[in-house]
């Protein structure tokens, strides 16, 4: 037998190429059952490793050539890079959980709409181990052609079988689930749905039965393709006999001596960023021209060896190099080879280090799945970028000519290995190198989707500003950059999808430009209000009215603080303040607190230091400022703790600095504190309202630095965010200046989500660095400082780094699913008629290549 084989070898012709395709007989959750095996499929969780710290990076890829030598040692192994198409309809379902206010379903749609314009895909991986042998093909082929002759054939598992392969399956997950692949079970839909996307039918998958299985008939309806071999590649037919796509299988025959990673060295995770030009017909103009990823589907057959294997391969190696030095030192010239000395340098070492570290060799058959379902022209370009990409990082790709067939059913799940002849051996560190599970990946798991990573794989983001208190994690979320770089517009996209969740969202607006948040809530149906500083909206932030409830006992002591805020100096130094108190108490008596009756009441005394109070202050109850907090109504909106979106604008406000003495407040910068504190004690009071305890609360703060630059601003900022998680209350606050920010302990401690957009100036770089929790460093600054612009230099609006609340840090595009909304939700100042353009142009999200 041995002879046969090497005979077999010598000629090229080794391995089972003429084995039929495998015969598929039970799939179970992580199990799939053939004819002559049994193997255990994990699905692999991605690793968020684009902007990952370098100390980070090698312990994972210590962790992960651990996982390979240890867990996986002497096992047969496929690995399987597959991409899905993203099934945006399956968010349009999740609305009906998801949201509940407002026309949701008409949000819901827009964002589908986007979603499926993107076109974006989705990356799975997929682990299979070959765990148990059940018969050799000879004994299969046989027992099957009897079985067929007395009509008696059985395709059916033992469940005593079943239970033996479910521990073994479940044995190993344990241990790969604690690699950085975080491995689970693979369902028995995924394995139908791995099986059945190979023929292209577009049948309907089969359910499992009662016993989470998926056998018989259900099983064999998933093989029923037909697929035709020809010397380049296969063409996929339908059931009517046409050609419904087009595969090509790709070896790769050679491998540099040493590759970096990051770099080459990450040969499989790079198959995300592989693109080419389709062919396009000469009446397209250039603008439908578009750049389109390739997305390669690695296939990897490979087995790690035993460490007494592999130090045997190595000594062997060794040996003979050094017979062929000594041999060569016997010439006359005496002269040996560099090669054959290096090569023994080289395994000398090698054996070293597997001797004391986590370390051996593995043998792997690396493919590469190109498919199209345009043309065959169109595979072929594919199949050149392919080739032309790996060509660029000094790896050796090629279409495997007339073995095509054979390939391809090496490359389906519960096969063979087919065609060993490509075989490369390398270590499992060198493996693990090749980061199959990097990439990018940030965000919640569940809730709205704000837009799509720009990183080295694809995929949509998604972020909740509400969920942290449901999760009881921290509930603050800070948008982080320089003007005009889209983060004001970003933050309103996320207080809407707020305001559908049931959300009250407050947004105190200092800057006045967030004024489309409301036309865009009520375009969309959510009760939206804005409220502005002027005599029309006269006492919409008296304290009576907001601390009415739970709150009312708090006013007693708020409005007189308030009040003597605005009351001249002069007054207040003469005493005024305790009569303000007097009068409190007094119109709190009468019932139906308002503080133009505080003012009034003060008016009407026959004291002169009180009259000259209440006339000071109902003077000032008339300004712009004023009003809005001590001014008799005039019919204007409220506030109420309800459902919905209130925008208070309070534009042209000037707060102090805390160094500033008070005595030399301006009459603006009394007013501005006294208004301000309104707003501040009624976010407080919302949040600790126990009848408001199960709605959903944002307070949202643009321009927070008006506030961190302020005593009361700062106490405020931190207190909202320290009893945020307890009292269902998020902060949400957009900054240009980071560093008065990372001062305030208490707000940094409590941040759950960052978006980091464009700076410029290395202080502010560099603070930056800190809150998205990435080294700081020239790289970094670097990545800040071109996180805003496109390739041509222009402003990208609405890109910047994501920090998610698991500390991942990647590069994501805030994406305006339609023009008309992007319009609403505009912060720049118009001039005429908005020029209309594509969302992707107007709000720099760019289609992904």
């Amino acid at each position: 037998m041995k002879i046969a084989k090497g005979i077999a070898k010598f000629l090229g012709v080794s391995g089972d190429r003429s084995a039929p395709p495998p015969r598929y007989v039970a799939l179970a959750d992580g199990l799939i059952i053939t004819e002559t095996h049994a193997e255990a499929w994990f699905v692999l969780a991605g690793s968020n490793t684009d902007l990952m710290s370098e100390s980070a990076r090698d312990s994972e890829h210590d962790q992960a050539s651990s996982a390979l030598a240890r867990t996986l040692a002497g096992y047969d192994c496929h690995l399987k890079v597959l991409w899905s198409p993203l099934n945006a309809e399956e968010y349009r379902t999740e609305a009906e959980t998801l949201f509940s206010a407002g026309d949701y379903a008409s949000w819901a749609a827009l964002r589908v709409d986007r979603l499926d314009e993107l076109e974006l895909p989705s990356r799975l991986l997929l682990l299979g181990v070959r765990i148990s042998e059940r018969s050799n093909q000879a004994q299969a082929r046989g027992r099957r052609g009897v079985q067929e002759a007395l009509g008696i054939g059985s395709t059916s598992v033992s469940q005593k079988e079943l239970a033996r392969l479910d521990a073994l399956t479940r044995r190993l997950g344990r241990q790969l689930e604690t690699t950085p692949w975080k491995a689970q079970p693979a369902a028995v839909e995924m394995l139908a749905w791995m099986i059945a996307r190979e023929q292209r039918r577009g049948a309907a998958l089969p359910s499992p039965n009662a016993e989470g299985m998926i056998t018989g008939a259900r099983l064999a309806h998933l093989t029923r393709g037909r697929v035709l071999p020809y010397p380049d590649h296969l063409r996929l037919v339908d059931q009517r006999g046409e050609t419904t796509g087009w595969t090509a299988v790709l070896t790769m025959d050679g491998f540099p001596e040493e590759m970096e990673s990051p770099g080459a060295g990450e040969w499989l995770r790079a198959v995300a960023e592989i693109t080419y030009v389709p062919d396009y017909v000469d009446d397209e103009n250039d603008a439908d021209i578009q750049i389109k990823p390739v997305n390669p589907e690695p296939s990897v057959r490979f087995k790690v060896l035993h460490k007494r294997d592999a130090l045997k391969q190595i000594d062997e190696v060794r040996r003979l190099a050094k017979e062929q030095r000594q041999s060569a030192a016997k010439h006359s010239a005496g002269e040996t080879a560099q090669e054959i000395e290096e090569t023994e340098e080289t395994m000398t070492s090698l054996s070293r280090d597997m001797k004391r570290e986590d370390v051996t060799l593995m043998e792997d058959h690396p493919r590469l799945v190109v498919s199209s379902d345009v043309s065959l022209d169109d595979l072929r370009s594919r199949c050149d970028a392919v080739i032309g990409y790996y060509g660029g990082l000094g790896i050796e790709v090629s279409v495997a000519a007339e073995e095509q067939r054979e390939l391809w059913l090496e490359s389906q799940p519960g096969d063979m290995l087919r065609v060993p002849d490509l075989v490369h051996t390398r270590t499992v560190g060198a493996f693990a190198g090749s980061w199959f599970w990097g990439g990018a990946a940030v965000g919640d798991d569940t809730g709205p989707v704000i837009g799509y990573l720009t990183g080295s794989t694809p995929g949509v983001v998604r972020n909740d500003l509400t969920g942290g208190s449901e999760r009881g994690d921290a509930t603050t979320t800070a948008f982080i950059g320089r003007s005009g770089r889209g983060k004001t517009t970003a933050m309103m996209l996320s207080l809407l999808d707020s305001a559908f969740r049931g959300s009250f969202v407050l947004a105190l607006d200092f800057k006045g430009d967030m004024g489309g948040l409301v036309s865009a809530g009520r375009r969309y149906g959510l009760n939206a209000h804005l409220i502005e500083t002027g005599a029309q909206f006269a006492g919409v932030a008296d304290l009576f009215a907001l601390l009415s409830g739970e709150s009312a006992e708090r006013a007693q002591t708020e409005v007189p603080a308030q009040l003597g805020i605005a009351l001249p100096q002069h007054l207040r130094m003469r005493g005024a303040e305790t009569p303000i108190q007097s009068a409190v108490n007094e119109v709190i008596a009468e019932g139906d607190p308002a503080t133009w009756k505080v003012i009034e009441h003060l008016r009407r005394s026959e004291d002169e230091l009180t009259r000259e109070a209440g006339d000071a202050l109902y003077e000032l109850s008339l300004t712009g400022l004023g009003a809005p907090f001590m001014g008799r109504p005039r019919g204007g909106s409220l506030l109420t703790p309800s459902p919905g979106i209130w925008v208070v604008q309070v534009p042209g406000i000037t707060l102090p600095s805390p160094d500033d003495d008070r005595d030399d407040w301006s009459v603006h910068q009394r007013l501005s504190v006294a208004l301000v504190h309104s707003l501040l004690a009624y976010g407080i009071s919302m949040a600790g309202r126990k009848d408001l305890r199960g709605l959903r609360k944002v307070v949202a703060v643009p321009e927070v630095h008006v506030l961190t630059a302020t005593r009361e601003g700062s106490s405020f900022l931190q207190y909202i965010a320290r009893v945020g998680r307890a009292l269902h209350t998020a902060l949400v606050v957009d900054t240009q200046d980071p560093e008065s920010l990372a001062s305030l302990t208490g707000l940094v401690e409590q941040m759950t989500t960052v978006f980091g957009f464009q700076l410029t100036t290395a202080e502010q770089q560099d603070a930056m660095a800190a809150l998205l929790d990435l080294p700081r460093g020239p790289h970094t600054r670097q990545l800040i400082q071109a996180i805003g612009v496109d390739v041509t230099q222009e402003i990208r609006h609405g890109h910047c780094i994501m920090r998610d609340r698991r500390f991942s840090s990647a590069t994501v595009q805030f994406d305006v699913p339609s023009v008309e909304l992007l319009h609403l939700l505009s912060t720049t100042p118009k001039t005429g008629e908005p020029a209309a353009g594509p969302p992707a142009a107007a709000a720099g999200a760019e289609v992904p290549a």
